[in-house]
């Protein structure tokens, strides 16, 4: 296993989340990726999208059938639009520790705020990624949002 999903699966176990990492010899460094490599609706896919809200990081985790409203994001911070920026490469790798592509939901470096969109919560299961862009991991959604102390919100466009 990488080190960066090893990673991953400690930090599971230490939530107390019974997680099975897959590893794929193709990218799931995309949602359609991942949910082409799966076999899963692209709904299933949770995207961690990092932003930084005045300097401080924030994710969303976001169905991978959605477009994060990012007005939404600014509002839950309780800041303006032009307060909400996506996080560059290097500003996800230093407050997560994984790159963009291979982001988990948890795990992190820096603790930071967690918005999960809502639409995540319809379905059994979902996937999200492991560490590394060939690395996912299923878990039900509800254990999804408690693992990673978020809260379940319409941040979708």
């Amino acid at each position: 296993m990488h080190p960066s999903t090893q990673k991953v699966a400690d930090a599971a176990l230490e939530l107390g989340l019974d997680i099975e990492v897959k590893e794929f010899a193709q990218t799931t460094r995309t949602a359609q990726d991942a949910a082409d490599a799966i076999g899963c609706t692209l709904g299933q896919i949770v995207k961690s999208l990092c932003f930084s809200v005045n300097g401080e990081p924030i994710m969303a985790l976001v169905s991978g059938t959605n477009q994060l409203d990012e007005r939404k994001l600014a509002a839950l911070c309780g800041v303006g639009r032009k307060k909400v920026k996506r996080a560059t490469a290097d500003a996800v790798k230093a407050a997560t520790g994984f790159s963009i592509g291979g982001v988990p939901p948890f795990g992190h470096l820096t603790p930071m705020t967690i918005y999960v969109d809502e639409d995540l919560l319809q379905f059994e299961t979902v996937w999200a990624a492991a560490g590394t862009p060939f690395a996912v991991f299923a878990i039900a959604p509800g254990d999804l949002v408690a693992g990673c102390g978020g809260t379940a919100v319409n941040i979708k466009k």
